[in-house]
């Protein structure tokens, strides 16, 4: 298995770690996204390295097979474990005066597999979209693709992101944060707060994705139990009122002249689901989506507008999505924010830069040659 990605580093190609898995809930989402971008890679262009983080932490070699990352036929979700070799662990020394990358053996060095000119990073939430990963990066001087390490840690805390809105100007819509000791000090406080927003409300995991670990809530008798789901993903929890309205997301990448909004697009749950849950993102075929979206030609560049801002306002990098509520009142909320959003050809980022003009191998190969152009985050 090593033999296939260790392959020696070109003098004229750069070299792309593409870094996928990770330790947080959304490990299977990260590896069929990974799957897309390894397939998507112009071979004649870059030398890739595919880099798999288990789920307990430990990155790993694995075979470049992007065919064993996607959704099983039956639902099973994709591992890095499947495809990574048992044992050793890959390392990369946090020092920018080389990147080589090694493989270690109960702590001594077996293979090096060279050096990388750049990371993809396609991890998604803790440990990966946080902010952490990035600041690994950084130390090591090595280039990679999307925000930085303040703009991907504010974007994955759902209460500072919304803070940070305000203070920009820009719409968010009510919420209360649940801190951990507020929950174990004094529930009764937490539920008088929620109950000022009015039911039904959201209970979410502050630092999570792919709509883990959320809970719609029509009345207090169910509010501990999905606090409690909530907390098995992150101890901080953010509990949203409901917005009523239509859910409208709009892609944003960087540009030479600044950051640039994609055509918005619209999706629509259908069935049982109440929102857009997991199930509905990933594994039953019960959402529609309008690309572009339907809206007035005002309505689209207002929308385009406040995505940039709220890109700007984080102070990303390289790519976002930024998910909003269309209020029945013809008002725009900005719901979050995401610095590494679903990136298989299917998903909603590029399924709108494709409308946009920007197809999917364009789209990857226009994001690794940002990165590679790109300082250090203190130089720039």
């Amino acid at each position: 298995m090593t033999e296939q990605i260790a392959t020696p580093q070109s003098s004229v190609r750069p070299r792309v770690a593409v870094v996928f898995g990770g330790r947080s809930s959304e490990h299977a989402i990260s590896c069929v996204t990974a799957g897309s971008v390894l397939s998507a890679i112009d071979r004649e262009q870059y030398d890739v390295l595919p880099l798999g983080i288990t789920q307990d932490g430990r990155w790993a070699v694995v075979a470049d097979a992007a065919e064993r990352l996607a959704i099983g036929a039956s639902g099973k979700l994709p591992d890095v474990t499947d495809i990574a070799a048992p044992t050793g662990s890959v390392v990369l020394a946090a020092d920018p005066t080389q990147r080589d990358i090694a493989v270690l053996e109960t702590g001594a060095v077996t293979d090096v597999l060279g050096s990388v000119d750049v990371v993809f990073p396609l991890l998604h939430g803790p440990y990966g979209e946080d902010g952490t990963l990035q600041g690994l990066l950084e130390l090591a001087g090595v280039p990679y693709v999307g925000s930085g390490v303040l703009a991907s840690a504010v974007s994955m805390d759902k209460e500072y992101m919304k803070r940070v809105f305000v203070g920009f100007g820009l719409p968010v819509g009510p919420y209360v944060t649940i801190r951990p000791r507020d929950w174990e000090r004094d529930p009764a406080a937490v539920r008088a707060s929620v109950a000022e927003l009015g039911f039904p409300v959201f209970v979410k995991p502050a630092r999570a994705g792919s709509s883990m670990g959320i809970t719609k809530v029509h009345e207090m008798d169910a509010f501990d139990e999905a606090v409690e789901t909530a907390r098995k993903h992150d101890p901080k929890v953010i509990v949203e009122g409901m917005l009523r309205g239509r859910e409208i997301e709009c892609g944003v990448l960087d540009g030479p002249d600044g950051p640039e909004a994609s055509v918005p697009a619209e999706i629509r749950v259908r069935g049982d689901h109440e929102f857009y849950d997991f199930e509905a993102k990933y594994l039953d075929d019960v959402t529609e989506t309008d690309v572009p979206a339907d809206l007035t030609a005002e309505q689209m560049a207002e929308v385009r507008e406040l995505a940039v801002a709220a890109f700007e306002a984080m102070s990303c990098e390289g790519l976002a999505r930024v998910d909003f509520f269309l209020l029945e009142d013809g008002g725009w909320v900005i719901n979050e924010v995401n610095t590494m959003p679903g990136f298989t050809p299917v998903s909603m980022y590029p399924q709108m830069w494709k409308a946009t003009g920007v197809e999917y191998p364009q789209l990857v190969d226009r994001l690794i040659r940002a990165a590679l152009d790109r300082p250090n985050s203190l130089l720039r």
